[in-house]
C-alpha cells in the first residue's frame, strides 16, 4: 500500500475527482498568475479539464422552483463528471454570499458535491461543500 492511499480519508465524496479538479485550478493559476478576470480563469480551467480527460459541462442551467413553478434558473460554472459542481471566483477570500450561492446550486441541481474555487492574487483557495440533502 502506498503512502497516499494509506492516508486517504474514507468519508470524503469523490476524493480522486476532487484532487484532479483542484490540481487543474492550480495548473491554471501557476500558468496565468493572479489578477485576471474570472472569465479567463474559467476558460483556462475548461482547457485544463479537457487536457485531464474530464467530462464536463459549462454554464449549465438548473431550474429554480417555487410551489411547483419554475421561477428562474441557477447557472453553474461547471458540472464535472455529473458529480461535482465547480464554481469559480476571483478574490482574496470566500464570502458568505459565495457559499450561499453554491449551496443553492447544490439544492437545485441535486448534485452531491461542490468545489468553490477562488483564484486569489497569491494562489488558489478552495472549499468542498457537500449537499446534505443528497449525500
Amino acid at each position: 500500500m502506498n503512502q497516499r492511499s494509506s492516508l486517504r480519508r474514507k468519508d470524503l465524496l469523490y476524493p480522486d475527482l476532487s484532487y484532479k479538479i483542484v490540481g487543474c485550478a492550480f495548473d491554471v493559476h501557476n500558468s496565468l498568475g493572479g489578477g485576471h478576470h474570472e472569465k479567463h480563469y474559467q476558460r483556462g480551467l475548461a482547457e485544463a479539464f479537457s487536457h485531464q480527460g474530464l467530462v464536463f459541462q459549462q454554464q449549465i442551467g438548473f431550474p429554480l422552483h417555487f410551489k411547483g413553478k419554475v421561477i428562474g434558473k441557477n447557472v453553474l460554472d461547471f458540472l464535472v463528471e455529473k458529480k461535482v459542481v465547480v464554481e469559480i471566483k476571483k478574490g482574496e477570500r470566500f464570502s458568505k454570499a459565495h457559499i450561499d450561492q453554491v449551496v443553492s446550486y447544490l439544492k437545485s441541481s441535486k448534485v452531491p458535491l461542490a468545489l468553490l474555487i477562488n483564484f486569489a492574487s497569491q494562489g488558489v483557495m478552495f472549499r468542498r461543500i457537500v449537499n446534505l440533502k443528497n449525500s
